[in-house]
């Protein structure tokens, strides 16, 4: 029945309508209504009920126009946008539809080359790199070693001179990084990181030897210094303590006791040098008297009043002082801080012995031990000889040039305590003045005379005071003169 309407009602409907489908839920609920209505309503009501359903209809539609109309642009511009889009997409399904097999077969081609069953070497690779990010921070740390060592070394070189604590607590640090670097070395032998920075830590051990070796050499070196930094040099040099022939690792001196006495003794030689302005003095006045002497042959010489030795005694005053002092100290330090394994009677028969050119006694004839010879001596055995000849040397040149008597034996007597105060370290020279040596064989004969007598008043004046005070001392105590006396 709703089409036969329809059909009734499609000639008198307006075009855009007449294309509308018949089967619309809606035409076929209306068609329905307008069967149920008479004749009368149709005429008269329900035109005027569809004129008010239109206009409200319109109402509705201009409100949700201007409340909605973004969303209608919107919604408009993807439905033009269907056109192009629904193709590409199908287009691109088609793409993924034909990826599938190669992707598959990539996947299978990725799970056979790293599977954990097989090796190769990307997934060694790729561990390693995993690893490495990983322990980066234990890494940096050990990377940062070589530069924490050099700072250590460079503050504790800074501040050697400054404070001996700050310096000593630095390079116990500085000493503490490198034991653990070898550790680390000792560990991971077939590491190329931790090779590299072993090496660069040795660098900086020679530095830290370099700064020891010129601390053993500064002024007024004190014991306990010394023996740090002599302590120092046997944990950073360990292979100077087996140079010396028959020494032991941790025992004996090795070459430190050489190393040490070489470094005195150019701290000695240094501030002799400091008296070069009266040694220059000194040779002037000795330019003087050869130039006399000259006169005295018949040969020309120009040369000027000499003043008969007094700059030279002046020299050589201050000379003997600071010898005495600095052989003393240097003796005394080695003795404190190195154990020779010969005794100090030993040692001084071998150091004086060698002074003379006519006797060269080997140290086993010394000593009567035969297995000395199977090591080298003690530093110590030679160092008094050449002690010795520096001092001797210089009298040899210089005492001539003093020609008050009084002087002399000043000088002398300054010798003589010196010899002494050698001597309580067992190197005695008083016996080899008598050999020095001068170009006038006058001079020689007037010298030995002059020693002879000053060793005497010596002797005499150490008895008469032995006796003045033998009286005070307890029986069987000793006389502190006796103990105190140069005169051995």
């Amino acid at each position: 029945m709703e089409d036969s309407l329809y059909e009734l009602l499609a000639p008198h409907l307006q075009p855009r309508i007449t294309n509308h489908d018949a089967t619309d839920p809606t035409t076929i609920q209306y068609l329905n209504r307008l069967s149920t209505l008479s004749l009368q309503s149709l005429t008269s009501t329900e035109p005027q009920s569809l004129s008010q359903s239109s206009h409200s209809t319109l109402l509705s539609l201009q409100a949700l126009s201007n409340r909605s109309h973004k969303a209608f642009i919107t919604s408009a511009d993807s439905l033009s946008a269907l056109r192009t889009s629904i193709p590409q997409l199908s287009r691109e399904t088609r793409e993924l539809r034909d990826a599938i097999p190669k992707l598959d077969e990539e996947a299978m081609r990725f799970s056979s080359k790293y599977s954990k069953t097989a090796e190769n070497v990307a997934l060694d690779r790729r561990k390693k790199a995993m690893q490495l990010a990983r322990n980066v921070d234990r890494l940096s740390d050990i990377l940062e070693l070589p530069a924490l060592l050099s700072t250590a070394v460079s503050s504790a070189a800074a501040n050697s001179g400054v404070a001996g604590a700050s310096s000593s607590t630095t390079y116990s640090s500085a000493l503490d990084l490198y034991a653990h670097i070898k550790r680390l070395q000792t560990l991971y032998p077939d590491s190329p990181l931790v090779e590299d920075v072993a090496a660069q830590a040795e660098d900086v051990m020679r530095d830290m030897t370099t700064n020891l070796i010129y601390g053993l050499r500064a002024h007024n070196l004190r014991l306990a210094a010394a023996m740090r930094m002599v302590s120092w040099l046997r944990r950073v040099a360990p292979e100077l303590e087996t140079l010396h022939r028959g020494s032991t690792p941790g025992k004996g001196e090795g070459a430190f006791g050489a190393l040490f006495l070489v470094c005195r003794l150019a701290n000695l030689v240094s501030t002799l040098e400091a008296l070069d302005p009266l040694r220059e003095l000194a040779d002037q006045e000795t330019q003087k008297r050869l130039g006399n002497v000259d006169k005295r042959d018949g040969v020309s010489a120009h040369a000027g009043p000499w003043s008969e030795g007094h700059q030279t005694e002046k020299f050589l005053k201050r000379y003997i002082e600071i010898y005495r002092e600095q052989s003393f100290a240097i003796i005394s330090l080695y003795k404190n801080i190195f154990s020779p394994d010969i005794s100090e009677s030993d040692l001084a028969i071998v150091g004086l012995r060698g002074l003379d050119s006519r006797s060269k006694p080997s140290l086993a004839q010394a000593t009567g031990k035969e297995d000395l010879l199977q090591c080298l001596p003690p530093a110590l055995a030679t160092f008094p000889m050449h002690l010795v000849q520096l001092l001797t040397e210089t009298l040899r040149t210089y005492l001539p040039n003093v020609q008050d008597k009084s002087s002399r034996e000043s000088l002398l007597t300054q010798v003589l305590y010196c010899a002494a105060s050698l001597g309580r370290l067992g190197g005695d020279f008083s016996l080899i003045v008598t050999e020095l040596t001068t170009t006038e064989d006058e001079r020689d004969e007037t010298m030995a005379c002059e020693w002879e007598e000053v060793m005497r008043k010596h002797r005499t004046l150490a008895g008469r005071l032995e006796q003045l005070t033998v009286g005070n001392a307890t029986p069987g105590s000793r006389s502190p003169l006796r103990e105190a006396s140069p005169v051995h």
